[in-house]
């Protein structure tokens, strides 16, 4: 007071007060922070030690060296305490994450520690846990450090997957827009209704009973009736909000192909390169795998190697054989190829007279683009495409149902909707051109794979995509046996390493691009005939 009057503060000095009280803050975190280094420097793990540390974790609990300090004192205290007073003292443990929760529900820090105290408890309350889950996650559905300690709870107390199940199915009932409920949705599914395998053929002996998949080996397949019923639950939760992308992401992962099955899905043998070229169904590592080759009963010391130095796993791998192994054509061979860490061969034979042989799968065996459809869940996303094609007249700037539609397309008929599909993506670019690039590479991936259909329908070796658009190149293991590719008038702008997975390519079409480099034209064997006009090449080494 100042004759008679409240006397208020400069903005200087409130800001200086302010400063002060940090500063002091600060020299006392400091001091307490060096207190706890100078403890654990000495090996001392007892009471002040705790105190200490959760002096500074109160404040900052994202602070990992102390966190493992903490866990360095709790652990000797198991060893000189008995097995009640560890309970009491993992307990008041539990509480003081509690706090630090409170302080900062995201901590990575507190969440982690939580895990680590609750399986070293000698008594665990899971339910207690779980509790707190659901109250953590009713505040902030989206705290994903949350839904990772709530993981490793429901593992380690066995609560069933359909009780989750049930559990997503709440979160999503009161709010669609729920990302996390629907991924989390995503990973239960597949074990509670697992795709049944196909029944064995009649001529072979009945597979020896295995206990269920694991989450770890799950195919990640989903039968067909529950299918049809998240389609629905999903279609009425972009119908209720059709910009929220969270229901979207879930339909299309409804929408797409399970992970492909561990395979070779091709041996090619060349008489006169003598070399052997084995394509996986997925990036491998042949060095550390077990690749065995067998040729006429004799197995081969051969040295495997990718088709581009870059790569140390890769989906093609190619050997040489000796000189003179199967160079003469009056022979016939028989090779083997083992994956011996899948328990999986291929059998590839070499006739007489042939300069080459290969064995393979086809994108239609493998259902590698599409997959074959019921006549039921042919009708419903015949369904779910008209549900669309009507939402989209109502929302025609809405870009996930445009995507949507594109989706559903290839899922029904690729190659009879290749038009439609064309013009949905020039929409798109329209609608969100600031992610034009990547529906122009999603596009071209589509038509490349439409491409692939064609040229196993007409049982061809010859690849021609010429004046398409396409700004990538993709599926190139799938082009293993081309001989001739035509890449002509499109916007490429190079040929990326993977082209050197062509290993029977002779002519390559690539007139009217903006192609810069040619990396992918590395150790391709056969090649004889280039058409490069009209391109970008600016450096001598790039020819």
């Amino acid at each position: 007071m100042h004759h008679g009057r409240l006397k208020v503060k400069s903005t200087a000095q409130q800001e200086e007060q302010k400063r002060q009280e940090r500063e002091k803050k600060l020299k006392i975190f400091v001091a307490v922070r060096d207190a706890c280094f100078s403890k654990r420097k000495e090996g001392i793990w007892d009471d002040e030690a705790l105190k200490l540390t959760q002096q500074v974790l109160s404040s900052n609990p994202d602070f990992a060296t102390l966190w493992n300090y903490r866990k360095e004192i709790l652990m000797h205290q198991e060893t000189v305490k008995e097995k009640d007073e560890v309970q009491t003292i993992y307990g008041a443990e539990l509480s003081f994450l509690e706090s630090c929760l409170q302080t900062n529900p995201k901590s990575y820090g507190s969440w982690y520690h939580r895990g680590w105290v609750s399986s070293r408890m000698p008594k665990p309350d899971w339910a207690r846990e779980l509790t707190l889950c659901d109250r953590c996650l009713s505040l902030d559905e989206r705290n994903f450090h949350c839904w990772d300690y709530r993981r490793m709870v429901v593992k380690m107390s066995g609560v069933s997957v359909d009780q989750e199940l049930a559990f997503t199915d709440r979160l999503i009932g009161s709010n669609f827009s729920n990302y996390s409920s629907w991924h989390y949705r995503s990973t239960l599914l597949p074990l509670l209704h697992p795709e049944s395998p196909e029944p064995p053929s009649p001529c072979l002996k009945p597979a020896q009973t295995s206990p269920p998949p694991s989450p770890q080996t799950h195919s990640h397949r989903v039968c067909e009736e529950q299918l049809l019923k998240e389609y629905e639950l999903v279609q009425n939760a972009f119908f209720t909000d059709p910009n929220d992308q969270s229901a979207w992401f879930y339909y299309r992962w409804l929408l797409g192909r399970a992970e492909r099955e561990d395979m070779i899905s091709c041996v090619y043998v060349s008489r006169d390169e003598e070399r052997v070229a084995v394509a996986f169904s997925r990036p491998v590592n042949a060095q550390s795998v077990g690749l065995l080759l067998v040729l006429d009963g004799q197995p081969q010391r051969v040295e495997w190697r990718s088709v581009h130095p870059r790569f140390k796993h890769s989906p093609l791998w190619i050997c040489d054989l000796p000189p003179g192994t199967i160079s003469d054509i009056s022979y016939e061979h028989n090779l083997t190829v083992h994956w011996t860490e899948k328990h999986i061969h291929r059998d590839c034979a070499l006739y007489t007279g042939r300069t080459e042989s290969y064995c393979r799968d086809s994108a239609m065996d493998q259902e590698l683009f599409r997959s074959e459809l019921s006549v039921e869940k042919t009708s419903v996303l015949q369904s779910e495409l008209q549900s669309c094609n009507q939402l989209q007249e109502l929302e025609p700037l809405n870009k996930w149902c445009s995507l949507t539609i594109i989706l559903l397309m290839r899922a029904l008929d690729p190659l009879g909707y290749e038009k439609e599909m064309l013009a949905h993506f020039q929409t798109l670019r329209e609608v969100d051109s600031m992610r034009s690039a990547y529906y122009s590479d999603l596009c071209s991936k589509f038509m490349i794979e439409n491409t692939i259909l064609k040229m196993e329908y007409a049982e061809v070796r010859v690849f021609s995509i010429s004046d398409k658009n396409l700004t990538t190149l993709c599926h190139l293991d799938q082009l293993l046996l081309v001989t001739h590719i035509n890449l002509s008038s499109n916007q490429l702008q190079r040929l990326p390493p993977q082209f050197a997975m062509l290993q029977c390519l002779e002519v390559l079409e690539a007139d009217n691009n903006s192609i810069e480099n040619l990396e992918g034209l590395y150790h391709l064997p056969k090649l004889e005939e280039v058409l490069l006009k009209n391109n970008s090449i600016l450096k001598i080494k790039h020819l």
